[in-house]
């Protein structure tokens, strides 16, 4: 069997498609070293890294909607592939061979106001007409599976759930010596309570900030708020409100430390060494987050929205609100027992993603699409 996999997002590791797209390409080599595999990647990554060995790539050119509808079908079929997998959004209207696709949310749908550009809304429209065409539908979880089926009018028979892996690095041991080097770099307090992740309105990181009003009245000193990531053009957009002025205007701003971007071979330290981590989000494709953080050994707080629940099961508090917020994030700063079972209850939970198993599923999936 010969697979093509659009490499668009290779050199983008931060990311969640960087993220799927490399390690899924590394766990179908080994699980399968007799599968052979074409990367196809855009022309300005001319020295791609951490390509698998034994992996053929193909450099193509075009900007990314030339790339995604012309130039990497041809080049899937050319190089003589039997399926093409597409492990996000941008599927081609046609291709030479068949084709899978993985779609990790429907956002932009979801949420109009991620698309408000007429550019962007006539990408939307492309790149979701497009999986009426793929053989397989892959998602990342059961409650994008159903907003696919609902929202694209796709067969059920044709989309499936196949969770992404949680990789080994995030282990409660595995990598702590580098712990105290990860905590000087970025001036970590001795305990904190984390957030890490983009600040877009999605996230609602203003729930968080309002629930750690009331950490901050008793224990703010004890545990400040770290806030990592990316931080945007404050106010520039509807999606990025001023979230610096708001934890001014809650008089927190001296128990809020903002510490930017973060490594990526760096955050399993971080989690490790927080004290519990919040992921606040009304809107998730897949809980990387919150599943890195249980396998790292810290206690996670999330939504309750059908991603986590189908996710993270009884791994991770789930509240519905800042004020339920706040009293989990006390629950499990204060009350050691309490926070020792949820530690144990996370780690049971996110050994139950791999990246073997993912690509097993994957490769299953592949042998479907080429026996019809």
């Amino acid at each position: 069997m010969h697979i093509a996999i659009n490499g668009w997002f290779w050199d983008r590791p931060a990311t969640e498609n960087g993220i799927y797209v490399r390690k899924l390409t590394h766990a179908l080599r080994r699980l399968d070293p007799a599968l052979q595999i074409t990367l196809i990647l855009p022309a300005h990554l001319r020295v791609p890294e951490g390509v698998p060995e034994g992996v053929k790539v193909i450099m193509a050119g075009g900007r990314r909607l030339w790339f995604e509808q012309r130039t990497f079908p041809n080049a899937a079929g050319k190089a003589g592939a039997d399926i093409a997998h597409i492990p996000y959004h941008g599927a081609p209207l046609s291709a030479p061979i068949p084709w899978v696709i993985t779609i990790p949310d429907l956002l932009p749908l979801v949420m109009p106001e991620y698309a408000p550009k007429w550019g962007d809304k006539l990408y939307t429209s492309l790149t979701t007409s497009t999986a009426n065409g793929a053989s397989y539908v892959i998602t990342w979880s059961d409650a994008i599976r159903d907003e696919v089926i609902t929202r694209l009018q796709l067969p059920s028979d044709r989309v499936t759930t196949i969770a992404p892996g949680i990789d080994e690095s995030f282990h409660p041991r595995l990598g702590a010596e580098r712990d105290p080097e990860v905590r000087k770099k970025y001036e970590l307090p001795e305990a904190f309570v984390l957030y890490h992740g983009e600040f877009d309105r999605r996230k609602s990181i203003n729930d968080l900030l309002l629930a750690y009003t009331y950490v901050a009245q008793g224990a703010g000193e004890r545990y400040p708020l770290v806030l990592a990531g990316p931080e945007p053009a404050w106010g520039s957009t509807a999606i990025y409100p001023d979230l610096r002025r708001y934890a001014q205007d809650l008089q927190i701003s001296d128990l809020v430390q903002w510490i930017g971007p973060i490594d990526p071979t760096e955050r399993a330290s971080l989690y490790r060494l927080a004290k519990v981590i919040v992921m606040p989000s009304v809107y998730e494709g897949f809980a990387w987050t919150v599943l890195e953080a249980m396998a790292s050994g810290t206690p996670a707080i999330a939504r309750e929205i059908p991603v986590m629940q189908a996710l993270v099961g009884d791994g991770a508090y789930l509240i519905r609100d800042a004020r339920k917020m706040a009293g989990a994030m006390l629950a499990l700063l204060e009350q050691e027992p309490f926070r020792q079972t949820m530690i144990n209850q996370g780690l049971a939970q996110a050994t139950r993603y791999t990246w073997r198993k993912t690509a097993r599923e994957t490769l299953n999936i592949y042998e479907q699409v080429l026996k019809a």
